[in-house]
């Protein structure tokens, strides 16, 4: 790092001499915490990097206080890796800084992905206050043992089944209404929110004021004169609270997956979601979907991510529309979501199987501490939860309720980014996915136009975080930082999907295709026709060259290229159908099934088993001959028994 012990003994001083003058100023001035300005550059300590990480990189700790509103307040520490570029280019000495989403998103692990964006640049990830790879880590999962509770209660207990009004039984977000939400996780809201006052967490220091100014004391401890800052999802705010608060140290700006001010996520969740399944075309489908699963949920036996013990889940028509929802979020399951929906309307719950695994990673991969402490101070106070909003998405019940159960004081300016969108100077890209159902291109689109300067780039066939899911989307970014004043063509086309969607009719629906990605060993019966198929086509063509040499003499009335015609077919179903898949397929298709064209080479199967029994119970055939036909039958048993079942 740039003149790292330095920097530490200044930041030591300075501090002293900051916090005497803040203390003067909040006592006598009245001046309110998300209007200071962060005049001094805070320490830096190393560390060694916490997950694998690009060549040239370095890791460390911004130290920085828990409440810049309070004098005195103890010392954190927020992660942060730098990779320094080993070849800059002509003008990109300024670096590319990123903050991750969520909140609670870890930014570090994209810095590979991000080094690749900005290879002539210095790449500067920060990871949010108080998450995985910064100290303390408010990781919470407790609560995620609430919301496991929540999926597995009996139906008597579930909200969507016997509404509840007891205080115990109902969380309050705010001024909002009421909402219904299984007891369990109120008392593992409330078991998390001890422990973490009993370790000195204050959680009023863990919010978008402070994680905008850890951005900017990063920026001066590293001793950076500019840099260009890149946000997503909810980091957008942040990120644009810290350009309003560093103007000379900002160069660009990129919000991909904007989400403004005026936005009321929780309000406008269910509508968002309504709105982009409409862009889907599966407007009356998603409706019935949700309507069957509320009056009938599916239930499947998993392991509980925390415990590990086998469990069975409970899933309603709403808790069904949240997932749908969080599948807009990732990348390899936006294109099927239309042929998905298609088919949990008609009741083919085994599709929900990659669904609910994903599900799982999420419950145990975010720290929920930092998320609830952003969400209940600086969100849920000010949405209304309207009691009417349809369906309703599990994810608003919940928080809803642990923000009522936390009761932690609103953000005294709430985001505060309206003052912040007037104070930026600085050139912004406004980035957003079609399918974005978080962040939806519209508001974010109007939200741009009522930047100074910005401009706004909608990308087709994109849910939400257009650079992990758009190649066009990336470039579009790079361009940008290289030149942020070009209004010249766009790098590429973000009229064009990156990948087709997978529609109705597009699939052959399944839920065997996913098993067998997750447990290949499901594909034996297959594979072991296959091969069997191989052998006896070799075997087949060697006996008839022998023959042809008059090495051997076969009985009158048998074709001799039965073997041959037997083995081809089988080899020819294998090669086909791998072919089909790899070659034609959209790859998330294999998530709910497979091509519709595999149906009929199942055609080939039967061919192959024929003509195999044909030569297998000829008068004086050998035993071994009956290993084709076996293997056979067992293959169309897999093969419309199981796997286009």
């Amino acid at each position: 790092m740039r003149s790292w012990h330095g920097a530490a003994v200044t930041a030591l001083v300075t501090a002293l001499v900051t916090a005497l003058v803040t203390a003067f100023v909040l006592t006598f001035l009245g001046v309110p915490a998300t209007a200071q300005a962060i005049d001094a550059p805070a320490g830096v300590e190393e560390r060694p990097c916490p997950v694998a990480m690009p060549s040239g990189t370095t890791c460390g700790f911004l130290l920085a206080p828990e409440r810049r509103d309070v004098p005195n307040s103890r010392t954190i520490k927020v992660g942060f890796a730098v990779r320094r570029a080993t070849t800059p280019a002509d003008g990109s000495e300024d670096p590319v800084v990123f903050t991750g989403g969520g909140p609670g998103s870890p930014s570090s692990p994209l810095t590979g992905l991000l080094t690749g964006m900005f290879p002539d640049r210095d790449v500067v990830v920060i990871e949010q206050r108080g998450s995985r790879y910064s100290e303390p880590r408010l990781s919470c999962p407790e609560i995620a043992r609430g919301m496991v509770a929540t999926l597995t209660a009996p139906p008597k207990d579930r909200p969507n089944d016997t509404p509840k009004d007891t205080p115990e039984e109902t969380g309050k977000a705010g001024d909002g209404a009421a909402t219904e939400i299984h007891p369990g996780i109120l008392d593992e809201a409330e078991a998390c929110l001890v422990r973490l006052q009993r370790e000195g967490v204050d959680l009023r220091g863990y919010r978008t004021a402070e994680i905008a100014g850890d951005v900017v004391d990063l920026r001066r401890a590293l001793g950076y004169q500019r840099w260009n800052l890149f946000g997503v999802g909810y980091s957008t705010r942040p990120t644009l609270q810290a350009a309003a608060l560093d103007p000379d140290g900002t160069r660009a700006v990129v919000l991909d997956s904007f989400q403004p001010a005026e936005a009321k996520w929780y309000d406008d969740a269910a509508p968002n979601l309504a709105a982009t399944i409409a862009k889907l075309g599966g407007t009356a489908r998603f409706a019935a979907m949700v309507t069957r699963f509320n009056a009938a949920p599916a239930v499947f036996d998993t392991r509980d991510p925390i415990s590990d013990r086998r469990i069975s889940l409970r899933l309603t028509g709403d808790d069904v529309a949240t997932l749908v929802e969080e599948a807009l979020h990732d990348a390899d399951l936006v294109p099927i979501v239309p042929a998905l929906v298609d088919g949990l309307a008609d009741g083919r719950t085994g599709l929900l199987r990659p669904l609910v695994d994903r599900m799982s990673g999420r419950l145990t991969s975010r720290d929920w501490g930092l998320y609830y402490a952003v969400r209940c101070q600086d969100e849920a106070p000010f949405n209304d939860f309207p009691g009417d909003a349809r369906p309703r998405l599990s994810a608003v019940v919940a928080d809803a309720a642990v923000c009522g159960a936390w009761r932690l004081p609103p953000s005294r300016n709430g985001w505060a980014q309206q003052d912040a969108a007037a104070q930026v100077a600085a050139p912004v890209l406004v980035v957003g996915g079609q399918l974005d159902p978080a962040a939806p291109p519209e508001s974010a689109g109007r939200a741009a136009a009522a930047l100074s300067g910005a401009r706004f780039a909608e990308f087709a066939g994109v849910g939400h975080a257009v650079f992990l899911s758009s190649d066009c989307g990336r470039r579009t970014i790079a361009a940008f930082f290289d030149d942020p004043a070009s209004t010249g063509a766009a790098a590429c086309e973000p009229g064009k999907a990156p990948r087709p969607l997978v529609r109705p009719g597009d699939v052959l629906l399944t839920p065997s295709a996913y098993q067998a990605t997750v447990t290949p060993a499901l594909l034996a019966p297959g594979v072991v026709f296959v091969i069997v198929a191989a052998v006896q086509l070799l075997a087949g063509l060697v006996a008839l060259v022998r023959r042809a040499a008059g090495n051997t003499t076969r009985r009158r009335g048998t074709p001799a290229a039965l073997p041959v015609l037997a083995g081809l077919a089988g080899v020819a179903f294998g090669g086909l159908s791998a072919l089909n898949v790899s070659g034609r397929a959209e790859p998330a298709m294999l998530a709910i099934g497979v091509p519709p064209t595999i149906a009929w080479y199942g055609l080939l199967i039967v061919v192959a088993t024929v003509l195999s029994g044909i030569e297998a119970f000829r008068l004086h055939a050998r035993a071994v001959r009956i290993v084709p036909v076996l293997t056979g039958l067992a293959c169309l048993a897999w093969f419309y028994g199981w796997l286009l079942a």
